[in-house]
Parts: C-alpha cells; sequence; structure tokens
C-alpha cells in the first residue's frame, strides 16, 4: 500500500500513479492472467470492486500507446516479478501490444434503439480514437469508405463486427495481434431485461461477441468484466475458447477486492486500528473462491475518506434497480425469505452462478443465484448431494447455505423494503402495520386500496395462461413484503401447514401480553361462484376455519380470543380486507 491520498472515484490507472491516489497493489493480476494463457477470460466480480482500474492497469502495462512509462509500475510488485533465472521478465513485455479497451458502463437505456446508439457512439469513439490508419496506404479505397461509416446511429449489423475490423487494422499496421478488453460487459444487458427489449438485446450481442472475440484471427488475448455471468446459451453461443472466472472460481482471488490484511495495514497507516472489529462486522464477508475475509474497496476508501465514519457506502451507489425488482416482485417464498435474512438466519439453496435472465421471474434459486454473483449474498457452507434425495436433487448437485454478506448490506436491504412503500408523502410505510395492530379495517382498506390503484400494474396483477394463481401469489407476496417492519416484533411465517392445509401468513407475537397472534389469507375474486368481495373474504374466513389453520396456535397456548383471523380479497386493483 501507497500512502496516499484517500481519494474515491478514480479508475483510471495512470491518473491513480500519477496524482498520487490511495492505491493497493493488484498488478500481480497481470503476471497471474498472462501465465494462465486462456484466449478469452471473463470475470465476474460485484459492482464497486476494482474491476475498471484493473483494466485500466492491465491496458496501461501492455499497450504500446504506454511503451517506456515504467514509472507507473516501478515498486509495485509485476515490475520485481522476476523469472527462475533472474530475469526481470516483465519488464520486457511492458507496453509491447496494440489494446483496445472499451467500456460498456454507460450503456444505460430504456430502449434497444437507445442502447444501440449508445453502443455505436462506444465504437465510433475507438475508431476517431485511430484515425491515424486512415493515413498512407494502410487501408485500401473501400476499407476508407467502410471507416468514414463507422458513426453515431450505424446499423446493428455494422456495429457488430466493428471491432472485429479495427483489430484487423491495428494488427495490419503493428504487425501483431491485439488484446481486447471490454469493461461492464453486463450492464446494457440488465437494463435490456428491466426495461423489456431482452430478445433483441441477445440477438445482437451475440453476433457481437461472436464476432469479436470467437471467429476474430486478430485477436491476441482478450479479457471481459461484468457483474453477472449471462449464460453461454443467450449471448456467448459457442464461444468454447472462453474461461469464466465467477466468484466461485480460486482463479484471480485476491485480485478485485481488498484482503483483510490489507485493509487492516491500511487502517493502522490511517490512525484507525482500533476500529478494526467493528469495520470488519459492518464491510467484511465477500467471498472469492476459497479466500475468505474480502473487503469491497469503495466502503473501505470511503471510511478512511470520512475519518472513520461509517455509513452504508457500497450499498447508496447506483445499481440496485435490477435486485430492488427482483425481490419487490418476488414470489412469496422470497419475501419470506429475506425476512428470516433480515433476522440474521441462513437458507440452503442450489446455485447456478449462469444468470438466465429468462429465469428470473420463475425461478426462486435464479434470483439467489443473483444476489450471490451481485455480492449481497455470501456462502457459509457447500452440501454436495451423496446419492439421490427425493425432493431435494441428485447425487453431485451442490446446495450452497446462505446468508447477507454484512452489516451494511443488511441496513441496504432493511431501507430498500421500506423504500417500496414510503415514496409517497400520503401513504408513509408504517400506516398499514399502525392498522393492522388496532384492527383498524377501515385504515387497512383505505392504504391497500391506494397502494393497488397508484403502484400496481395491470401485469403485475393480470392471470396468467400458465399460471392461474399468479394474482394470488402477487398480492401475498406484496402483503408479506409490507410486514418487514415487524420481524423484531413476531414471527413471520408463510406457506406452512398447520391443521389440514397450508396457510398463506402467520403472526406470531414474540410478546403475547402485548399482542395478539394473525392469519391471514388471500382470495382472487372469482366472478362465476361469488357475486362480490364480500363473499370472497367470507369464503376466505371458510376455509381458515374449515382447514383448522389456527391449530398450531392452539398447540402453542393462544387462546381463541388471541388470535385474529383475516381474508384478504382482491378483484383487479380494487381490495377488501375483512
Amino acid at each position: 500500500m501507497n500512502e496516499n491520498r484517500a481519494g474515491l472515484g478514480y479508475q483510471d490507472f495512470e491518473e491513480v500513479r500519477t496524482q498520487h491516489i490511495f492505491y493497493i497493489d493488484k498488478t500481480d493480476f497481470i503476471r497471474e492472467w498472462w501465465e494462465c494463457a486462456d484466449k478469452v477470460t471473463l470475470i465476474t466480480r460485484p459492482r464497486r470492486f476494482g474491476k475498471t482500474l484493473n483494466m485500466s492497469m492491465t491496458q496501461c502495462f501492455f499497450s504500446n500507446q504506454y511503451a517506456g512509462r515504467s514509472d507507473l509500475f516501478e515498486g509495485l510488485s509485476i515490475w520485481e516479478e522476476k523469472s527462475p533465472d533472474g530475469d526481470y521478465t516483465y519488464r520486457r513485455l511492458q507496453g509491447t501490444f496494440p489494446v483496445i479497451f472499451l467500456s460498456f458502463a454507460n450503456v444505460k437505456a430504456s430502449t434497444y434503439e437507445e442502447m444501440l446508439f449508445k453502443i455505436s457512439k462506444v465504437i465510433t469513439d475507438l475508431y476517431n480514437k485511430n484515425d491515424y490508419l486512415l493515413a498512407g496506404d494502410l487501408l485500401n479505397e473501400r476499407e476508407k469508405k467502410y471507416y468514414q461509416e463507422i458513426e453515431l446511429g450505424m446499423g446493428s449489423d455494422l456495429a457488430a463486427d466493428a471491432i472485429r475490423t479495427m483489430a484487423g487494422f491495428m494488427q495490419r499496421h503493428y504487425g501483431q495481434k491485439v488484446i481486447i478488453i471490454l469493461d461492464e460487459y453486463d450492464t446494457p444487458m440488465h437494463d435490456a431485461w428491466i426495461s423489456g427489449y431482452w430478445e433483441k438485446t441477445v440477438r445482437f450481442f451475440s453476433g457481437l461477441f461472436n464476432s469479436t472475440f470467437k471467429t476474430n484471427e486478430y485477436l491476441e488475448r482478450g479479457l471481459i468484466t461484468g457483474i453477472t455471468r449471462v449464460a453461454k446459451e443467450s449471448i456467448f453461443t459457442g464461444m468454447n475458447n472462453l474461461n469464466v472466472v465467477i466468484t466461485t472460481s480460486d482463479k484471480y482471488m485476491t485480485s478485485f477486492g481488498f484482503t483483510e490484511e490489507e485493509v487492516f495495514t491500511a487502517l493502522d497507516d490511517a490512525g484507525l486500528g482500533e476500529q478494526k472489529q467493528k469495520v470488519k462486522r459492518w464491510y467484511d464477508g465477500f467471498i472469492f473462491g476459497t479466500c475468505t475475509d474480502i473487503y469491497n474497496p469503495w466502503s473501505i476508501v470511503s471510511f478512511l475518506n470520512e475519518r472513520g465514519k461509517y455509513d452504508t457506502y457500497w450499498s447508496n451507489t447506483s445499481g440496485n434497480g435490477l435486485v430492488n425488482q427482483l425481490i419487490q416482485k418476488g414470489n412469496p417464498d422470497i419475501k419470506q425469505t429475506m425476512e428470516d435474512l433480515l433476522q440474521g438466519k441462513s437458507f440452503e439453496a442450489e446455485i447456478d452462478e449462469k444468470i438466465v435472465f429468462d429465469q428470473l421471474n420463475g425461478s426462486t434459486d435464479a434470483v439467489w443465484s443473483l444476489l450471490l454473483a451481485t455480492g449481497y449474498l455470501k456462502v457459509l457452507n457447500v452440501r454436495t448431494l451423496d446419492t439421490d434425495e427425493e425432493g431435494v436433487g441428485e447425487e453431485g448437485d451442490a446446495w450452497y447455505t446462505l446468508t447477507i454478506t454484512n452489516l451494511e448490506v443488511r441496513k441496504m436491504f432493511r431501507r430498500m423494503v421500506k423504500g417500496w412503500f414510503g415514496g409517497n408523502a400520503e401513504m408513509p410505510y408504517n400506516n398499514f402495520i399502525k392498522a393492522l395492530l388496532i384492527n383498524d379495517l377501515d385504515g387497512m382498506n383505505e392504504f391497500l386500496n391506494k397502494i393497488a390503484l397508484h403502484s400496481f400494474s395491470s401485469f403485475d396483477i393480470a392471470k396468467s395462461v400458465h399460471d392461474d394463481d399468479a394474482p394470488e401469489r402477487f398480492y401475498h407476496g406484496f402483503v408479506l413484503g409490507l410486514m418487514v417492519e415487524l420481524a423484531g416484533r413476531f414471527e413471520i411465517t408463510s406457506n406452512r401447514e398447520s391443521g389440514f392445509g397450508r396457510y398463506d401468513i402467520m403472526l406470531t407475537p414474540k410478546d403475547r401480553e402485548k399482542d395478539c397472534a394473525y392469519i391471514i389469507e388471500f382470495k382472487v375474486h372469482k366472478p362465476l361462484r361469488e357475486k362480490d368481495l364480500s363473499q370472497t373474504v367470507a369464503n376466505a374466513h371458510s376455509q381458515i376455519d374449515e382447514k383448522l389453520y389456527d391449530a398450531k396456535l392452539i398447540a402453542d397456548g393462544f387462546a381463541s380470543e388471541q388470535i385474529r383471523k383475516y381474508g384478504f380479497a382482491f378483484k383487479g386493483k380494487e381490495c377488501l380486507i375483512g
């Protein structure tokens, strides 16, 4: 570590080194990556873990545009690296390759057309930067004409092949194959999934990556970074030359993020050594491969910059949109698990770190896989099935025990859930809870109907031809999310057996002298069998009584007068609680 200024937001390696900005030496990544010799490498890490700075560092080391810039690397591990015969091998490698360095970090768009325009800008900037290639006889007239056609708003076919073509021009100019670095490759894909133009995006990026990294004869090495590993079956179709390094991989374990030793040394140097254990509770918890106790650099540098002030620095930065949406609109099982996580518990799930976006709406395990990849969950234990287990999986399947990464992330989730319902000043989040606790049916009905009218979309509450109970599950999950504020006062359970069936939600008070217990049943109005919502509410109560959902509470010693039973009936955006 260098004793430099702790500055935030620096992503350019040259600037960090020349401006004497706080920097923890990660240049051994260069050695490890080069010696691994993989043709194309995709590395996934959560946001704000130094991906862009490391890519800039790699560019500065290999690019012939930085030839002779030993000042950027003197004193760092890569500059002192010796071969077995004592030769400084990597000093001779510095500045010897043509390099293309692109970033999709700013390609955020609400439509496919906007996304394609922003991609065209990234590529046009690349061509403008290298317009020295137009001089002389390197390019023939047809190639020069092609060069001039690379412009803002170019067509998707032209854009998809443009990076490979530029690599060809540079290879001819320098007489050497090209290293291509692509940073934050998946940023456009997150927006595409959220905004509903995923299929078009898959087709475009499949062509782009095939041309740039699979069939590119001008490629020396390729290096790609992102937050998530998008499944090969979508954009990386047929790329058998791609080595994927995910958060559970052992490669590059300490190259992204700060180790505990690095953090504690930085705290000592800053005169904050007495804060080590509290810093550990707030910001430790990330695990890459077998390396535990990894810290988020953004939080640590922010903590140093603020001279020891604790805050949710990492989670306050942008980038939570996809996670927010998946949990907010998730099914009741996701809501229930989030309740458990916020209380410090863990759970077990089957994880596949290949993110298949098409499965995120229907697969609970896909959601947990995304939360693990993005750093919001960490792995406590991995259990591999020795034999087939009915209802669990087959021999060899891996099940992960997961929990929230650290105190900072837990605080973020609590604030996120409250934020879903706290944005409207007329309907503060806790009004529903207050009405529930005092049995104010009018208050509960007013709150839920206003929320439904202003916040629910027709898509949210519409029945799917593939899933007849989708509206009921949507309302179930929504109300369960409302109850997060009660986690410290009640045990909140969902879809558990009691009596002769499975209740929807049960609230069991931790203080029986203070609070009643609650049983809640959800029903979507069936117009062919029920004349109005009042009858739907009555049918919900009948189901509670007939199936003896209160059996567990009674067995636990609750008297009948201590148990409140509610039916929640829904018809489109109209709600009735009784």
